[in-house]
């Protein structure tokens, strides 16, 4: 038996240079399908990896119970002390709290590529925001001045946004911003911002109340004991949570609607890519169907038949999904775009094709590449020996 799978699948891969153009039709539409479905998948994997990457185990957020959002929040300047002053909070060599209450609002920018207005987070933070968020650092330019309305902009928004370069003026809030440094943070939702001091930002939109508070922790083991702290002060009605556990929050719906959009979409391509292959596969059989009844007629079974097709099928099927993937990789791997994040604000990120994505399209590939080949494949071995050898 394992003969004859070999001898005629050899013999069926051989003859496949004539075959050269219906065999084209299978490879080009599972490249495609495959291609779609990675790219989409990538935008979902670069920003919920930009999202869940500005979080650290030994940080927490604290916003006003019931609060999905910084937005949504508010925190008056005694609670905000009281939560400083929180067990568990990591001291700087000064003793004060490692700590930063913030205040967000949206400013609105154009983007480069076509001049239209987006949102864009102008973030206030406090002294300590450095110590808290070590991963920030500046790459051009200086700090900027408490009040003075003076404000750093992340590498990302920088590379999205227009007037954003180092010493431009912003106008916003009847007054203009000056740009005094440019930071980057590793990729992380953070570079998509504008921040300046919180007591300067708290002023220029006439507020008085902080959205957040975020904290660096003694160690991750410390947030239990800091939330039941929090959660137990009946003069606090906040609710407390990890970073880890708020930025995971904020891309899940995101996250779920882009793969939902690749599944779907890639869905009906492979559906189209699976309809291709078996007409594809059936005129393959058809133009010999003279060579398989004669296979037949000397001995050969119908489990070779089957297999042989079926292994040319998804050998064409493998071959679609590494030209898929390889252009998904090439075209899309590492494109920086931006989109709406949780506050309604653009969220710059890169796209971000991974192995696991590959192993998904030859997954989807191959999954095509069987269905496409079983009919045809079972066609060709129940076809009566007699009539086929009669076939012109």
């Amino acid at each position: 038996m394992i003969k004859q799978i070999v001898a005629v699948t050899a013999m069926n891969l051989r003859s496949l240079p004539q075959r050269i153009g219906t065999a084209w039709v299978i490879v080009i539409g599972i490249a495609v399908t495959v291609a779609v479905m990675v790219s989409v998948l990538a935008m979902a994997q670069g920003f919920t990896k930009t999202v869940k990457g500005t979080a650290r185990l030994d940080r927490a957020i604290v916003l006003r119970a019931g609060s999905e959002a910084e937005l949504a929040s508010t925190i008056s300047r005694e609670n905000t002390q009281t939560i400083m002053d929180a067990p568990g909070v990591r001291k700087d060599e000064a003793g004060r709290p490692i700590a930063s209450a913030e205040a967000v609002v949206i400013v609105a920018l154009p983007q480069k590529k076509d001049g239209v207005d987006a949102n864009v987070t102008l973030r206030g933070i406090g002294a300590n925001a450095m110590k808290l968020r070590p991963e920030v650092h500046l790459i051009a330019g200086r700090m900027f001045r408490p009040a003075v309305r003076e404000i750093i902009v992340g590498k990302s928004a920088l590379a999205q946004f227009k007037g954003l370069e180092l010493g431009s003026r912003i106008a916003f809030r009847d007054s203009e911003w000056t740009v005094v440094g440019i930071f980057e943070s590793g990729g992380d939702a953070h570079e998509s911002e504008l921040q300046g001091d919180v007591e300067t930002v708290l002023s220029a939109y006439r507020r008085n109340l902080f959205q957040s508070v975020s904290l660096l922790l003694e160690s991750p083991q410390a947030f239990d004991r800091f939330k039941a702290a929090l959660t137990t002060d009946p003069t606090l009605k906040v609710s407390v949570e990890r970073e880890t556990e708020y930025y995971a929050a904020q891309s899940r719906n995101l996250a779920k609607l882009l793969n939902l959009l690749a599944y779907f979409v890639g869905g009906i391509m492979a559906l189209g890519a699976c309809f291709g292959a078996v007409n594809t596969m059936y005129t393959a059989v058809s133009t010999r169907t003279r060579e398989i009844a004669t296979l037949r007629a000397i001995g050969f079974g119908g489990l070779p038949i089957v297999v042989s097709v079926l292994v040319e099928s998804l050998l064409l099927a493998l071959i679609g999904s590494a030209i898929g993937s390889a252009a998904a990789w090439v075209f899309f791997d590492g494109n920086t775009v931006n989109t709406l994040g949780a506050g309604f604000t653009q969220v710059v990120f890169h796209l971000t094709v991974t192995a696991s994505l590959f192993v998904s399209g030859v997954f989807v590939a191959c999954t095509v590449g069987m269905l496409g080949g079983m009919l045809p494949a079972i066609r060709a071995a129940r076809l009566p020996i007699a009539t086929a050898l009669r076939a012109s």
